[in-house]
């Protein structure tokens, strides 16, 4: 008869081994996945971006990664314009705000006076429109680096989109200083290729959510931080302010005298000279050998600590230093004419065209702003 194997207990190396696994089995099930931060950062970024590439540029587009989902169809999307406000209470009514700049050099003044403006930055979108040239190379390298500092940065610094556009035609002067850019034999080139600058940078940024557009110089180095927030509470279609300079006057003291001469009332003189003129011909401003005896807003200024900043006055002619215009009135058709038109062009051509579309334009004399000094 078989003698019954005796009943024998687990040996400790068999409970360790058991020990270990378990805790380590736990481990990895309890544990989170790796790559699940990644995960939600990404589906953060997808959420506040746009939908697809082909959508307006309201939000910027983030390519979804593969792993993550599908790529989706091309929208088809509603947008009742209806519903987009431009009132005096910008911010109340969270109300988007496309800063739009033509340039052609990178002043570190101007990206410091942007970053500065207290409007909600989440509310903000840039755009940028640069020439092809070895001075726009340098633009857009330094621009890109202050983009880089900034939407890394503070997420309350950081604007809701940024697009750089290169211009796709050659500028017609070969330097951008002051003095030849001024010229009057260099006017009509210059400024139809600023018009032509400022219609690609607007056709291209504008989206259906845009409430107001802020036309700002790259050389604008200096306004209140509340710009847009003044401008906007007047609830004007178009509304400009005085654009100033800063600099030493011959006794060695610091001075203020008037940039801009794009703003101002017409005059039965001038309109006397453009009745005269061929098509073709433009009615310049600021230049002694024509005489257009124009009211113009820069020389209507009251430089008195005391002065009624809030004093508005109609213009026939508006600057392009720092324009807050309601985006209806672009979309309506306003735009800057790289033409003659009315003998008028760039800015103060659209300021025609806005104004024989039936938006008045408007002009802040006290309200000073500041341009950088060659």
């Amino acid at each position: 008869m078989a003698m019954a194997r005796s009943l024998r207990g687990p040996r400790p190396i068999t409970l360790v081994l058991a020990a270990v696994l378990s805790i380590g089995f736990l481990i990895f099930i309890l544990s989170p996945n790796s790559n699940s931060d990644a995960v939600s950062t990404a589906k953060r970024k997808l959420t506040n971006a746009a939908a697809h590439p082909l959508s307006p540029p309201t939000a910027p587009f983030v390519k979804p990664d593969s792993s993550l989902e599908k790529a989706k169809p091309p929208p088809v999307v509603h947008y009742h314009l209806n519903n987009v406000t431009t009132t005096a209470d910008p911010i109340g009514n969270q109300e988007t705000v496309l800063i739009l700049t033509p340039l052609a050099r990178f002043y570190q003044g101007y990206w410091n006076n942007l970053l500065a403006l207290s409007y909600p930055h989440n509310l903000i979108a840039l755009g940028f429109i640069i020439p092809k040239t070895k001075e726009g190379n340098a633009a857009v390298a330094a621009l890109q680096t202050a983009i880089a500092a900034t939407q890394t940065g503070p997420e309350a610094k950081r604007y809701a989109s940024i697009i750089i556009m290169r211009q796709d035609f050659d500028p017609p002067l070969s330097t951008q200083d002051e003095a030849e850019r001024h010229k009057r034999e260099n006017q009509k080139v210059r400024r139809a290729a600023m018009s032509r600058a400022r219609n690609s940078l607007l056709f291209t940024t504008i989206g259906p959510s845009t409430s107001w557009v802020l036309w700002l110089d790259a050389d604008i180095i200096e306004t209140p931080p509340t710009l847009i927030q003044d401008l906007a509470s007047h609830d004007k279609p178009v509304i400009v302010p005085n654009c100033f300079q800063r600099f030493t006057n011959e006794k060695g003291q610091p001075d203020t005298r008037p940039y801009d001469y794009n703003s101002w009332q017409d005059s039965q003189q001038a309109a006397d000279m453009a009745a005269n003129m061929a098509a073709d011909d433009l009615l310049l401003e600021g230049y002694a050998d024509i005489p257009t005896y124009r009211t113009l807003m820069a020389m209507s200024a009251d430089k008195s600590e005391s002065r009624e900043t809030r004093a508005v006055i109609p213009l026939d002619g508006v600057g392009g230093t720092a324009l807050l215009v309601k985006a209806e009135v672009h979309r309506d058709g306003a735009m800057f004419p790289p033409f003659p038109f009315y003998h008028l062009i760039e800015t103060e051509g659209f300021a025609k065209m806005a104004r024989r579309l039936g938006w008045g334009c408007f002009g802040l004399p006290n309200y000073f702003i500041y341009h950088y000094n060659e």
